[in-house]
């Protein structure tokens, strides 16, 4: 395998995860101070940097924020396999973030690590715009200890390779250090924190939640911590309780089998400060931006899609032709789904029935959505009933989908009652 630390070009990979180092302006800031940065070394005369979003709601925020052009939101990764692609051919690697909590920024980031297997060295910035915000260093150990095993990696221990990129990682690390005044540090976290007892229960402990926050797995809400000490556990790959939590067992039931070392856990808000533009015309600017070449939305005319607690799918499923309405299932999902598409003014029918969480600040839908809220069934089995009874081979519309949707609803056993809501603004 060719190796670039023979090459004069020093190449740079950055990883930006999640809305809230977009949303705040640091993750623009911290990419321009990279790219801005001079290298003065003998082996590199000049840099390459490549950016690549990990995560789904930073994805939105790039699009509210005007950075697609700065950041690759192509494609849909964890951070962990951002890394890994970005380190396949970077010499370094920086992964930004903006945690909810200093503890969660830290464990967030040696699972991410972890996870990645990749073994250069990567500069965490963490929570830029707070006191405890920190700069870690990862895999030093590979600049000090280059592994001699390997007859390539002598020969360049034998040169000044290691030492430049050491050099220019030190000289980075304090001019961001001082320009955020962030200090740098070891990380504080023993990581992901897996363990079974004698029954052979899985448990998993959550770090750094807050009363009163809703608990996702893999997206769906699961529950809402009583405190800040919070454990999952599972059995034979099933949930089966939340210690100081209140399960919420209608979210459970969609999980399916699990194994907690790899489930995604994220608490609280997925998206604390939303910069969506309430301009239509700027809404549709936004929707002509997002990758156009696989996304060809039309008002009026298009396909219906069904969303069914999957919503950090949405922007996938746009790329596959045309859409004029979408049938979103499930409180949660009706929220974040819909607040995504509204940047594309696609109008959504939900299928709710009232057991919303607040996971997104100021959600938004299209005008002219429709929501229903069902009384006296669960949204799943509606949705599922929807789905399993619906021709719409001769609809096009948004208006000829909904009544085919509310004709469906009239034909159910036993009679739902519900309410139904149109968006309005």
């Amino acid at each position: 395998m060719e190796n670039n630390f023979c090459k004069n070009v020093l190449k740079i990979g950055i990883v930006v995860h999640g809305p809230e180092i977009i949303d705040s302006g640091y993750a623009k800031k911290i990419i321009d101070i990279i790219k801005n940065y001079q290298v003065s070394a003998e082996n590199y005369v000049e840099k390459e940097i490549f950016v690549k979003l990990g995560g789904t709601m930073g994805r939105v925020a790039v699009i509210d924020n005007n950075l697609e052009e700065i950041i690759d939101i192509s494609e849909k990764l964890v951070p962990s396999k951002s890394i890994q692609k970005l380190g396949e051919f970077n010499d370094v690697l920086f992964l930004l973030n903006y945690g909810k909590s200093k503890i969660t920024g830290h464990t967030f980031g040696k699972i991410v690590i972890n996870n990645s297997k990749i073994h250069k060295p990567i500069v965490q910035i963490e929570r830029p715009g707070e006191k405890d915000g920190t700069i870690i260093l990862w895999n030093k150990k590979f600049l000090n200890d280059v592994d001699l095993e390997n007859k390539d990696n002598e020969d360049i221990a034998k040169d000044n390779t290691c030492d430049d990129i050491e050099h220019f990682i030190d000289e980075l690390i304090e001019t961001i250090s001082q320009k955020f005044d962030i200090a740098v540090e070891n990380c504080i976290s023993e990581g992901m924190n897996v363990y079974y007892d004698e029954l052979g229960n899985q448990y998993r402990k959550i770090h750094g939640v807050s009363p009163d926050e809703s608990i996702m797995v893999n997206g769906i809400v699961v529950g809402r911590s009583k405190g800040e000490e919070v454990t999952i556990i599972c059995k034979n790959g099933k949930l089966v309780d939340i210690e100081n939590a209140n399960v919420k067992w209608h979210g459970v039931e969609k999980l399916g089998d699990i194994d907690l070392n790899k489930i995604i856990i994220k608490t609280g808000m997925l998206r604390r400060h939303s910069n969506f533009c309430k301009n239509n015309d700027e809404t549709s600017e936004i929707k002509n931006k997002i990758d156009s070449k696989d996304i060809e939305n039309v008002q009026n005319v298009g396909n219906l899609l069904f969303i069914h607690h999957a919503g950090e799918n949405t922007l996938e499923m746009l790329k596959n032709g045309p859409v004029s309405a979408v049938v979103t299932i499930g409180d949660d999902t009706t929220t974040v789904c819909g607040d995504i598409l509204a940047r594309f003014n696609i109008k959504i029918i939900g299928i709710t029935d009232g057991d919303k969480d607040e996971i997104l600040d100021n959600p938004r839908l299209t005008k002219g959505s429709k929501v229903f809220k069902i009384l006296n069934a669960k949204d799943d089995d509606v949705g599922d009933y929807i789905i399993e009874n619906s021709k719409f081979e001769d609809f096009k519309t948004f208006e000829e989908y909904f009544n085919h949707v509310f004709k469906l609803l009239a034909n159910y056993s036993p009679k739902l009652e519900y309410t139904l809501e149109e968006i309005n603004n």
